[in-house]
């Protein structure tokens, strides 16, 4: 419009908390990702194995539907730490699976397009805009780990009673602490890479990439170098020795919990650094 007729007003709308304006990021990415069916078949599939432990602590507690088939229970129908340890385990797995097919396209769109400048002209910080795209990865995550993972040991509790609720509630704390600490990991991992690597394709390789070379390459350190250090840039099996602490779980890993927590960190650090490069509102070119 025109300036000389003064016909414009200040914009008199309600404004959004500056708290929550991350949130915008993760709404209108869940209504482009949710349109992929493969996307919505494969949490379908998150869902079938605590579906199904779920129904093993049920059993577990019905012995008398045991009987009727036949079925020795004895000491294999027990609900502890090692059931928590197995959850945690699957439950990771198909997390980074689903972090391998989100994670590509949460930066490399806007740093591909030149976005990144009309995110940060505004009143929209690169903390906020790198929380924002965490919270599309980790808000999935959660409904595939610690979420189910809680309702489970609820479930258990309710069919145990309140004193092994009461004695166990460090199991929950294992399951919660672990698994937001995985999916932290995992959306780091995904971010740095999706804003390193533009083409999809390729960035859901380099994802897979992280993981399995540097399980082969710590293999080969131990062997060659006749150490168990090597291992420390294998983050799964780093991730495992962390859920042995929480849950009280003997790993068997000869790499010690406060080793693993370290290696973990360190990680989440290079991978904070990587994106410091790219999400910026500017790009010197050379």
């Amino acid at each position: 419009m025109a300036v000389y007729k003064r016909t414009y007003k200040q914009y008199e709308g309600e404004l959004t908390p500056g708290w929550s304006r991350f949130l915008i990021l993760p709404r209108f990415s869940y209504a482009r990702l949710f349109q992929s069916k493969f996307l919505l078949m494969f949490l379908a599939i998150c869902c079938i194995y605590p579906i199904g432990a779920a129904a093993f602590i049920y059993i577990a507690h019905n012995l008398s539907f045991l009987q009727a088939l036949n079925v020795p229970a004895g000491n294999f129908l027990q609900v502890n730490e090692k059931f928590f340890v197995y959850y945690c385990n699957f439950q990771a797995t198909m997390a980074f699976l689903l972090t391998a097919i989100v994670g590509p396209s949460l930066v490399s769109p806007d740093v591909t397009n030149n976005a990144m400048p009309l995110y940060l002209s505004r009143p929209f910080t690169r903390t906020e805009y790198v929380l924002g795209r965490m919270t599309v990865l980790m808000y999935l995550i959660a409904w595939i780990s610690w979420i189910p993972g809680l309702i489970l040991f609820g479930i258990q509790g309710n069919m145990a009673g309140w004193d092994w609720t009461k004695d166990h509630l460090w199991i929950a704390w294992g399951v919660f602490a672990g698994m937001f600490a995985w999916s932290v990991i995992l959306a780091l991992i995904a971010l740095a890479i999706s804003a390193w690597v533009r083409w999809k394709i390729a960035a859901g390789g380099a994802i897979l990439a992280v993981f399995f070379v540097g399980a082969g390459f710590g293999a080969v350190i131990n062997n060659v170098m006749r150490t168990k250090n090597g291992s420390l840039i294998d983050l799964t099996q780093m991730m495992a020795t962390a859920w042995g602490q929480l849950l009280r779980y003997d790993s068997g890993n000869s790499i010690s919990a406060l080793q693993a927590w370290a290696s973990l960190a360190i990680a989440s650090a290079i991978c904070l650094w990587l994106l410091s490069k790219k999400v910026r509102a500017f790009e010197v070119v050379k």
